[in-house]
This record gives structure tokens, C-alpha cells and sequence, in this order.
């Protein structure tokens, strides 16, 4: 499917204007116009293409995306709105109700103002906390909006409005309005006025009264940038951003989702289609990089998944809102406290969980669920921590806990794990299937993707590539052993042959730095060029580390072996002879399928990354 030209059903209720007919370009013989349903597959309004198909007709299961599979239905509703008169104060039912009595789905909506006139504004939701009581008094008194918040609007404010908030568009309002893909509303004050036959508008207070949200409301914008705009609100039935096009953008429809453009001001080309206020475009999932050229404002509206991910370290944890793209819409962290005991740590995780889940808006069910990064020995399959010598944990089942104290879906693995499952979904090596990853820090983590798939062993205590030897009876290793690989091609080791060298040749021009307490993982490399002592521990190192590379691609015959840790720093100076040697050495030679050497791309972001992996 290309991209269409979205051609929308318009709604002439009767506080509507002229604007979008107008000013807008909506070709319709209805007057008012008081909705154009832009990108609609709801029976009551349904969007056609320009040959007069639906777009429901022409757009296959492939053209909406993957995201949209989960759903029973179509999962939004794109409509710009003008209001030449008030909107009547209503309240939408949530998915569980309106499933309950209506047999429909609920609404969630978010407002984009395009336009206001001067003092226009909202009603949304309650001042203060209120009483059913008090509620039903007041819509029984007409008193009611003097309970609710008004906000006066400009161009270019945003709103987002879970399901039993209380709302009101008010007159001199042009809004796009993005929702769920549902019409159901129930009307609970409309001024006493009456419909083009003379009657008073149905109002639905007892269903009202049921479903409203009686907390006070805050409105809390949402402040994320991203590559494409500025996101403006975020759920699982729409993610929509702002898109400022001065001259030239390119975007990407992926896989996952379509893309919704709705241009409320200026004009310009989508590809090679002229565009101006008021049209909308769909953009087919898979259809990849498009440019959009021109001065003009865009809003786009997508489908996206969100997940959240925990990496917890023995000093803090670190969690995000991580979407299907491996974006980290934001991130914070906690003091771990693990001297306070399990539960203690538990219970940090749960309250940054709830911290992140507030400030991007999302709620429990706009969420996939939770996934974690864990020191120690993990058995991911029962979520349980079987030891953890960085918390000093013993047989604790985190996920369990965790998910009681959340109420999201856990998946946890081993941190070394889900680093390198990060890097390989969103970093070093993205789109490979078959990767080895060794971390060369204190220690050497080890991380195995086989067909896209962590390979973690028997109660996941596999993947120990840091201990497996190289030299037999070698250099003792911290696990009890002699000539594991840790105990060579860490930076540890790194650092502890440096001070060797320097001990040995009190002629190394690797003193200038001073004593041997100076001494880092980069300190031979940076003399390796003009210090003979230097070198030799460089050769070394990379001769050893080279063989336990070499091991792991005859074993595994990966499509690359990435390297993270700080010793990656080191670049081509590092990973090319690297490649070198395993060229040499790989079993069969050019015969065979060649392995790869890449370095980690995504630093601290990987185990975070890695971590909300475990569950897409």
C-alpha cells in the first residue's frame, strides 16, 4: 500500500462552526461541520480513500502493523473538532465498564488546541476531590461546572484525558482530538439546550455517576522529545507527537506501526504529495523512510508498546519507559538499599515503577510489563534470584514479589544477559541473530543470543564465559580456579600486568604517570606506541583475550562477537588485531562463515535496554 490521502466523515452537530470547512478544506454538504473524522474505521464515521474505498476496506492486517494485531479492533480515532459553541460536559466509561454494561469499548482521549479565540478554554476534570453526593447535587443544580477546573487554551496546548475524567470542550476551540477508537459517551450537563427538532439532549447521569473519576484532576504535560517531535501523549491505543517541519524531515513508518500525519497549519509535500491545513495522510507500517518538505505543523499518530525496564545494581537501580524501537522515553534511578533486606529492595523497584509510569502518563495496562536485570545466579524461568553475592541474596523469588507489589507481568535474567540481549535488539550488533558478547570489566560477563533467543543453560546458570580457561594452571581466578579467561582478559588483569611491567622495568616510560596507584586499563595502551614494556602487555592481553574469542566462535559460530566494558574504549586499536587473530585461528578458515568483531554502542543504557528486551 502507498501513501493515501485520508478523504474524512464529517459530523454536523449543532454547536459546530465553519472553520473546517472553510479554512480547512473539509468538502462536505453538512453545515455545521463539527467533526471531520480523519482517520476512522468506526462504523459511525469511517475514513475513505480518494477512489471511495474505506480505509478498513484497503489496509491489510501488514499495511496497520504488528502493534495493532493485540487488539479486537482498530485502536484509535484521529478527528479535528470545532466548537462554535460549548460541548456539553461529559465523562467516558473505562474499557472494563463499557465492555461490562455497553458492550463496547471505553475512551481515552488527548486534545491538541490548533486554534482558540481569546479567553477559550476547557473544562477538565475536578478542583478538589468531591463526594458522589456533592457530584450528583450539583449536575442536579446546574452548579457543576463550578466544581471543575477550567483552563484557558492557546494554540499549541495539549491535554491528555484518561477515561472518567470529567470534560468539556468550550466554544471558540479548534482541536484535533486523538481517542479511542469508541463513540461512547455519556452526557451529563448540556446547558438546557435543545436539538434541531426542539428537544432537550439525552443526558446519561445515573451511568455517569457510576464511572467518573471523583480525585481531583492535575494536568501534568508531558516533556519528552523525541527523534520525530515532541510527544505529546502516549498510550496503548496511540502514541502522538508534534512535528515542527521547517524545510526539510525524513521519518520512518517501521514494521510495527502505521503513521497517522494530520497537518493543522501551513503546507508542503509529503514524499511527493501536496499537503495543506487540515489533511491527513496514512502512511503504511513497513513502508520505511519518507520525507515530509515544507513550513508546516504535523500531527502524527501511531501505535507503539510500552515496557518497563529495571536494571538494579547493588548501589541503585535504574529504571525506563522503554518503547518497541528501543527508545528510553525517560529514565530515573533509586538507591537500591539492599542492607534493608529484599523485600526493602522490592518495594524501591515497585515505587520507581509507579514514579516512571507517572510522569509519562501511562497506566498499568498501557504497559507490556516489567522486565529486570539481576546480579547472580538467576533462574529467569521461576523469576528467582538462586544467589547474589553483589546483594547477598539467597533463593529470593524478586520476580514474584515484584509483580504482587506492581500488578505488571515480570520477566527477569541474569544483568550480563540482559545487556547483551540489549545490544543485540537495539545496539552494537541490531539485526544479527546469533551474537556472543563478553564484557571485559572487574570481571569477564558473558552473554549468548542464539536465533534472536538468550541462552542461559540449566535454571539459567549458564553463560559463564569469563571462566572458562585458557591457560591451564594459570593466573588464579576470583571463582577458585587458575587460567580462566577472567583472569587475563579483564580490566582487572589488564591493570595488574600494567603494574607488573612497571615493577619489573623501572626504565617504562609508563612512571610519568607516577605511582603504581595511577595506574587504569588504559595506561599500557596509551604507551604502547613508544614504550616497548607497554606493548608487550597490549600483545598479551590481546593474545589471550583473542584465544577466548576464538573458543567461542568455533563453539558457537556466531555472526559476531561484541565486546562492552570500558576496555572497548580502546576502538580499532583494540578489535583490529583482534580481528586479525580470529581470522587466523577460526576453524576452517574462509571456508566457513566468517564472525564479526563489534564493540557495545550503548554504554549504560544496555542492561536497561536489555532488560525491557525480555519481554518483546
Amino acid at each position: 500500500m502507498k501513501i493515501e490521502k485520508l478523504y474524512p466523515e464529517c459530523k454536523d452537530n449543532i454547536w459546530g462552526g465553519r472553520k473546517l470547512k472553510e479554512k480547512y478544506g473539509k468538502a462536505t454538504e453538512k453545515d455545521p461541520v463539527a467533526e471531520s473524522w480523519e482517520l476512522s474505521f468506526h462504523k459511525d464515521g469511517p475514513t475513505r480513500l480518494k477512489d471511495g474505498k474505506t480505509l478498513q476496506e484497503r489496509a491489510t492486517e501488514k499495511d496497520l502493523g504488528k502493534n495493532c494485531e493485540g487488539f479486537s479492533f482498530f485502536p484509535t480515532l484521529v478527528k479535528l473538532i470545532d466548537a462554535k459553541a460549548d460541548l456539553s460536559v461529559q465523562v467516558h466509561p473505562s474499557d472494563s465498564y463499557a465492555l461490562k454494561h455497553e458492550n463496547s469499548f471505553g475512551k481515552t482521549e488527548m486534545w491538541y488546541i490548533v486554534e482558540a479565540d481569546e479567553g477559550a478554554g476547557i473544562y477538565l476534570g475536578f478542583k478538589t476531590d468531591v463526594a458522589k453526593e456533592e457530584y450528583e447535587r450539583a449536575i442536579k443544580d446546574n452548579t457543576l461546572t463550578d466544581l471543575l477546573n477550567f483552563f484557558e487554551v492557546k494554540a499549541g496546548d495539549c491535554y491528555f484525558i484518561p477515561s472518567g475524567t470529567i470534560h468539556a470542550i468550550g466554544k471558540g476551540c479548534l482541536i484535533c482530538e486523538i481517542q479511542q477508537n469508541s463513540n461512547l459517551t455519556y452526557r451529563v450537563y448540556d446547558y438546557g439546550r435543545k436539538d434541531k427538532n426542539g428537544k432537550e439532549r439525552e443526558l446519561h447521569v445515573e451511568k455517569a455517576l457510576k464511572v467518573t473519576n471523583l480525585s481531583r484532576y492535575t494536568h501534568r504535560p508531558l516533556k519528552i522529545s523525541s527523534c520525530q517531535g515532541e510527544l505529546l501523549g502516549l498510550s496503548r491505543y496511540f502514541t502522538t507527537t508534534f512535528a515542527k517541519i521547517d524545510e526539510k524531515q525524513c521519518f520512518y513508518a517501521d514494521e510495527n506501526s502505521f503513521k497517522c500525519l494530520t497537518c493543522i497549519e501551513g503546507e508542503g509535500f509529503i514524499d511527493n504529495e501536496k499537503t495543506s491545513a487540515g489533511d491527513s495522510w496514512f502512511v503504511p507500517a513497513g513502508y520505511g523512510e519518507f520525507n515530509v518538505f515544507g513550513g508546516m505543523k504535523l500531527i502524527m499518530t501511531e501505535v507503539r508498546k510500552y515496557y518497563v525496564g529495571i536494571d538494579l545494581g547493588g548501589t541503585f537501580i535504574k529504571g525506563g519507559i522503554v518503547d518497541d524501537l528501543g527508545n528510553i522515553l525517560f529514565s530515573d534511578k533509586t538507591p537500591t538499599e539492599s542492607d534493608k533486606g529484599a523485600a526493602q529492595v522490592a518495594k524501591n523497584i515497585a515505587s520507581l515503577t509507579t514514579a516512571l509510569l507517572e510522569k509519562t502518563g501511562l497506566t498499568l495496562d498501557d504497559v507490556e510489563g516489567l522486565g529486570m536485570g539481576v546480579p547472580g545466579m538467576i533462574d529467569s524461568k521461576a523469576g528467582n534470584v538462586i544467589y547474589s553475592n553483589n546483594l547477598n541474596w539467597k533463593d529470593f523469588r524478586i520476580g514474584e514479589e515484584v509483580a504482587k507489589l506492581t500488578g505488571l507481568k515480570v520477566k527477569i535474567a541474569n544483568d550480563a544477559n540482559v545487556a547483551a540481549l540489549g545490544e543485540v535488539k537495539f545496539g552494537g550488533a541490531k539485526n544479527r541473530e546469533n551474537v556472543v558478547m563478553l564484557t571485559l570489566g572487574t570481571g569477564v560477563g558473558g552473554g549468548i543470543i542464539a536465533d534472536g533467543v538468550l541462552v542461559e543453560g540449566n535454571k539459567s546458570a549458564g553463560a559463564e564465559l569469563g571462566h572458562s580457561i585458557i591457560v591451564l594452571n594459570g593466573e588464579p581466578c576470583t571463582c577458585g580456579r587458575k587460567g580462566c579467561l577472567e583472569a587475563y582478559a579483564s580490566a582487572t588483569a589488564l591493570i595488574r600486568d600494567t603494574k607488573r611491567a612497571m615493577q619489573a622495568h623501572k626504565d617504562s616510560k609508563m612512571w610519568e604517570i607516577g605511582g603504581l596507584e595511577k595506574v587504569t586499563g588504559k595506561t599500557a595502551f596509551d604507551y604502547k606506541d613508544c614504550d616497548p614494556y607497554a606493548k608487550e602487555v597490549v600483545d598479551n592481553y590481546i593474545e589471550y583475550l583473542a584465544a577466548g574469542i576464538t573458543n567461542f566462535a568455533n563453539i558457537f559460530r556466531p555472526e559476531a562477537v561484541l565486546l562492552g566494558g570500558g576496555v572497548c574504549a580502546q576502538g580499532d586499536e583494540l578489535v583490529k588485531p583482534l580481528q586479525e587473530l580470529l581470522n587466523r585461528d577460526l576453524f576452517a578458515g574462509t571456508l566457513g562463515p566468517q564472525v564479526e568483531i563489534l564493540t557495545a554502542t550503548l554504554g549504560n543504557s544496555a542492561g536497561l535496554l536489555g532488560a525491557a528486551a525480555l519481554l518483546m
